[in-house]
């Protein structure tokens, strides 16, 4: 007989321990607050904010167009949002070769809708062993109530959330009128409910799941990392061996570090890890262990900076601030800086000098080379203008590129302020003038109340090769 194999379940990912995080108070963390508030501010402000007697930032995308305070964006301009979308993804690789992942720890978005709704729960289940004291006592009518009046608030913010990014795109008050009166429509419905549900379960429920496996972030930092990026770690050489206290005299038995192993480090971390055993992908860099640590260093009377931001150099050749500042400007951060530098200048005088006039010339193929009155040829164009100013504006049209070259249409069109008109132009040359065939021209707008104005779009003219 054979003996029995015993049977093993193997486990793709561990089962998740829910965190508990502990309330601290800091520097960093006032810091992280002070971004909580800046960043929501913006984000929850901006809608109601009136330019020219519209919105500030709305992208009509049933218009086809951008409106971001005074400047007015087409589909034709998309190269400007590509962009900025490059600009902040060179602005992101230069902080994180600096300073790790400073981003996630001040500015991601899942991190302050966290922290806000972490700040929720402890005004409403209490501080750290309340809300484990809560969840570990069966169902009763208070837990009920706090529990339920917990996901009300959330659900209040998740909602409030979800109605403010629709209103990036349908003005606000237009937006609450229609939610009012029953009168919202099925797109505008659909990503008010998904981005708040997005809301309530990422930052309610998920947490720091969504950095450790959902965000591809926290998977390729490493690559924008080096030996002098600062980074949040612990001064092993000092803190080791650990003790429960930091009580030692000579003679009394081995000397102790300065970590008193008091977990309060853990305990702060909102993604549940112990800085204490070295860099990890889950670690954020919100510096919440910092603050802790700080604290309890004054407490017990040693100096801070026992978890501290620095560098793998300076920790392992013990460089002072003043030299690990000078690594600050490496290779690698100059070449960030380079690029985004040159990218910005770029972008921003491209945008500065944008054209707030656009033409499109359309050869009319049906009534293209035609002879009319006197033997003179005449074709015809649609010309698509397109004012992308917040003002209306007159514009003086001429053609240019043969002998004999006449505009026989009004020489003066009138666009409304954003928007685009459509202008049928007819334009003649003498009996015999041009070449058989296409004939390069060129139509010129000029702008009547800005002589720095002027647009130019090339097309053809065409001469029949057989005239009648």
């Amino acid at each position: 007989m054979q003996p029995e194999r015993s049977s093993s379940v193997v486990h793709m990912y561990a089962p998740r321990k829910k965190i508990y995080v502990r309330e601290v108070s800091g520097r960093f963390t006032r810091w992280r607050w002070l971004c909580v508030w800046l960043t929501q501010i913006v984000y929850y402000g901006l809608p109601w904010l009136t330019w020219n007697g519209r919105p500030a930032v709305l992208f009509d995308l049933a218009a086809r167009k951008f409106y971001l305070f005074g400047i007015v964006l087409w589909p034709q301009d998309f190269i400007y949002l590509a962009g900025m979308l490059m600009i902040c993804a060179c602005l992101l690789f230069l902080l994180s070769a600096i300073a790790g992942r400073v981003w996630c720890s001040l500015a991601c978005p899942h991190t302050v809708y966290t922290e806000i709704f972490m700040w929720i729960e402890h005004k409403i289940e209490g501080n750290r062993s309340a809300r484990i004291r809560l969840d570990k006592q069966p169902l009763s009518p208070g837990k009920f109530v706090r529990k339920a009046a917990k996901h009300a608030a959330w659900i209040v913010v998740a909602l409030w959330t979800g109605i403010t990014l629709v209103a990036y795109f349908t003005p606000m008050r237009t937006l609450l009128q229609e939610i009012a009166s029953a009168g919202l429509g099925p797109w505008q419905a659909f990503w008010m409910l998904f981005y708040s549900g997005f809301a309530y379960m990422n930052a309610g429920w998920m947490r720091e799941q969504i950095c450790q496996y959902l965000c591809a972030y926290a998977r390729f930092q490493s690559v924008m990392f080096d030996r002098d990026t600062l980074l949040i770690t612990y001064d092993e050489s000092r803190g080791e061996p650990r003790g429960a206290r930091r009580t030692w005299r000579a003679g009394a038995g081995p000397k102790l570090g300065d970590c008193i192993d008091c977990t309060l480090c853990v305990q702060v971390c909102p993604a549940g890890i112990d800085i204490r055993d070295g860099l990890q992908f889950e670690c954020i860099d919100c510096a919440a262990c910092v603050d802790a640590c700080d604290g309890v260093m004054d407490k017990v009377g040693a100096p801070r900076g026992l978890i501290r931001y620095a560098t793998e150099n300076a920790m392992r050749f013990g460089l002072s601030l003043r030299e690990v500042r000078r690594r600050i400007a490496r290779p690698r951060v100059l070449a960030y800086a380079c690029i985004l530098g040159s990218a910005a200048a770029v972008y921003f005088g491209t945008l500065a000098t944008r054209t707030p006039v656009k033409v499109d010339v359309i050869l009319d193929r049906s009534a293209m080379g035609r002879e009319v009155e006197g033997g003179a040829i005449e074709n015809v164009y649609l010309l698509q203008v397109m004012n992308t100013d917040e003002h209306a504006r007159g514009f003086r049209l001429t053609v240019s590129g043969m002998d004999s070259l006449q505009l026989v249409s009004d020489d003066e069109i009138r666009v409304a302020a954003v928007s685009t008109r459509s202008v049928p132009v007819r334009v003649r040359v003498a009996p015999g003038s041009g070449n058989i065939g296409t004939n390069p021209i060129r139509f010129a707008l000029a702008s009547l109340d800005d002589p720095g104005i002027r647009i130019e779009e090339p097309s053809v003219f065409l001469v029949p090769r057989v005239r009648p």
